[in-house]
């Protein structure tokens, strides 16, 4: 006749089960999806950025755009190099890109972009307006304002304040600009800017992180006007985030922090640039230290 079964004591068997919660946490500190996200997609080895070659002010090849600035002040922080991918900032960017695994940040991206996971935004900016200094536009801050309903306006075709032009009733007078061109071979806010300057238009209304460093850059006779009264949809002011592959959750936070960290010296970063920093809430201009 068989023995009868021992039975396992209750202490005992919750010493197991701690000691087996306690192995599988283990397990996924060191092998779950934070730790291969970081190891086996992002650089160790360098801060790799997806930019266009020919976005002036914004990113250039040869360095000289405010992106590649901040690219090399975020680097500097990781004490990395930084390496380019260099693709036209058209359809299928990210694609081949980032989805690509060819690189692991885009600097600039607007907050809310479905096609990458956003890091905390760390800079707002805002739609323009551009005019002569000294001219009959030069104190102008919206659309509805009677000065401009005779005026001669250069804005990107399909660009939000073209709705809000077109309410004023502005667009019969408009001259509208490309909105997607290779950089490489056009240059529709330069061409605006250039209009403007010989007398072409009465005034431009372009992106500020384009408008703003072109004007400051190559037309100082011009003023930029940020055109923050426009309460209407669609908004004017956008926060701009840095873009990673959707997942990366680990190198995201690493990004966050970073920015938080060296928020004042992005500010210095972007503002000697020309970029007209507002408000996260578009109601007012960013202050920026001295």
């Amino acid at each position: 006749m068989s023995s009868p079964r021992m039975k396992t004591p209750a202490w005992a068997r919750d010493r197991r089960c701690l000691l087996a919660v306690a192995l599988t946490a283990l397990m996924a500190f060191h092998s779950g999806p934070g730790k291969a996200q970081t190891s086996d997609l992002v650089s160790r080895t360098s801060f790799r950025v997806c930019a266009d070659p020919a976005n002036d002010p914004m990113s250039a090849e040869d360095g000289s755009g405010f992106e590649n600035a901040l690219a090399e002040l975020i680097a500097s922080k990781l004490e990395l190099p930084v390496s380019y991918t260099w693709y036209p900032m058209a359809t299928g960017f990210i694609r081949n890109t980032l989805k690509a695994g060819k690189c692991d940040v885009v600097m600039g991206y607007a907050q809310g972009h479905e096609l990458v996971l956003n890091t905390n935004h760390y800079m707002t900016s805002t739609y323009v307006l551009v005019v002569p200094k000294d001219g009959a536009l030069a104190k102008v801050e919206r659309f509805a304002d009677p000065a401009l309903a005779r005026a001669r306006i250069g804005v990107i075709a399909g660009s939000p304040p073209a709705t809000h032009m077109a309410k004023a009733g502005l667009i019969g007078k408009a001259r509208p600009y490309h909105l997607v061109v290779d950089r490489r071979h056009e240059n529709p806010a330069a061409d605006m800017l250039n209009d403007l300057a010989a007398g072409e238009i009465d005034a431009a209304v372009l992106w500020g992180p384009i408008g703003g460093p072109l004007v400051k850059r190559d037309h100082p006779d011009l003023a930029v006007i940020p055109l923050l009264h426009e309460t209407a949809f669609p908004k004017l002011f956008y926060r701009i985030t840095m873009g990673v592959r959707q997942g990366e959750k680990v190198w995201q936070r690493k990004l966050n922090s970073l920015i938080r960290r060296h928020q004042d010296e992005i500010d210095h970063l972007l503002a000697d640039a020309g970029v007209p920093l507002v408000r996260d809430m578009g109601d007012g201009m960013l202050e920026v230290g001295q």
